[in-house]
């Protein structure tokens, strides 16, 4: 059964700002927690709003959340209880988007994790997680645009909405509960004259359908875009996913059989030649 969001269809079904992007590079101090380091970090540089590869860090404690299924008779979907594994975990591959909530820094991080031996997937919770030791990370920022946590009457979520400033040659989107992953990402591009970028983003599909012949049959997933690209217009979406079970999956998108459950928050970083 696909998902049933329990407010308002809303007739815009993506939202977009233009962003002026430019690369971040630093070093995440051990000893701070994770939302700490990335906002200082994007202090330094100072930018509202990107995208942030947290691949290598070490959090020791570790904190996360898979998808689950909602009980409070509102939401089509939930989060887990809290995962609180013991000892120092290493973000094997990990997506962040950073913005801003209630006048903060904020971030929404999905990635895989592994303590050497057993490896998970989730939804990172970035004020409990703390940095073990001093890492490099790289990513894409923009002083003018960013993503902003807004009430979404629609799910009945708080959701990364695009905000700020609307001129450059990167993108900052959000794409609505239903819409099919690979012809809106292709119907944005198109929109926004783009036809080869680079594509980083955090999200959810409801029940999930890939080019391999594989599926994840389940409606709340956590996911992130795993070397995602548009090329001559045409969207290549490779994912890394898990389901309320904890499962874990990789494969690319098909078209047409992949709709947004809750949020698709993504950044178009254009890889062609701009006058």
């Amino acid at each position: 059964m696909r998902m049933i969001h329990p407010g308002p269809r809303h007739p815009d079904r993506a939202q977009t700002r233009r962003a002026d992007l430019l690369p971040i590079a630093g070093v995440l101090p051990a000893g701070q927690s994770v939302m700490q380091a990335v906002g200082d970090l994007f202090a330094a540089h100072g930018c509202k709003g990107g995208t942030l590869s947290l691949a290598g860090l070490v959090c020791d404690p570790m904190r996360y959340v898979l998808p689950a299924p909602a009980t409070d008779g509102l939401h089509a979907a939930w989060y887990s209880d809290t995962h609180a594994p013991a000892g120092p975990w290493t973000l094997e591959s990990a997506s962040a988007s950073i913005g801003w909530r209630d006048g903060a820094p904020f971030l929404h991080c999905h990635g895989i994790w592994s303590d050497g031996t057993t490896r998970a997937m989730g939804h990172l919770l970035p004020f409990d997680s703390i940095i073990a030791r001093d890492t490099p990370v790289t990513g894409l920022g923009a002083r003018e645009t960013w993503f902003e946590a807004l009430p979404d009457p629609e799910t009945a979520f708080t959701l990364f909405t695009p905000e700020g400033a609307d001129h450059g040659a990167g993108l900052f989107a959000r794409i609505r509960p239903g819409e099919d992953v690979v012809s809106a990402i292709e119907a944005l591009a198109a929109r926004h004259g783009m036809t080869d970028a680079r594509l980083h983003g955090v999200g959810s599909i409801d029940h999930i359908r890939f080019a391999e012949g594989h599926r994840m049959d389940c409606h709340a997933t956590e996911l992130r875009l795993d070397g995602a690209r548009l090329a001559a217009g045409r969207a290549h979406i490779p994912i890394e996913v898990v389901d309320i079970h904890g499962h874990i999956a990789r494969g690319t998108l098909t078209r047409g059989e992949n709709p947004v459950g809750v949020t698709l928050e993504l950044i178009f970083e254009p890889t062609e030649d701009h006058p």
